[in-house]
């Protein structure tokens, strides 16, 4: 399953633009920007993004990306798993 990967545009100011930009150079994300997710505090106190649905924050764009690619990692261990 593709991951779903949601940013808020009130909070490009943190940096989270460019994080997107090259979330969207990967044709294996959809990637979705809304005008607000809703998280009012946590847009406003760092940069963070959805990765299928859960919240991923970070005090900085960079480690930003780095920890949406190891949500996004996690999810793809899981599904691989074979629970039968």
């Amino acid at each position: 399953m593709r991951p779903i990967i949601e940013f808020c545009q009130s909070n490009m100011h943190t940096g989270t633009d460019q994080v997107m930009k090259k979330l969207e150079a990967d044709p294996d994300y959809d990637i979705i920007e809304y005008g607000c997710l809703g998280n009012c505090g946590q847009c406003y106190a760092m940069p963070y993004a959805l990765v299928n649905g859960e919240i991923v924050a970070s005090e900085d764009a960079d480690t930003l990306y780095t920890l949406i690619l190891e949500k996004v990692n996690e999810a793809d261990a899981w599904a691989d798993l074979d629970l039968d």
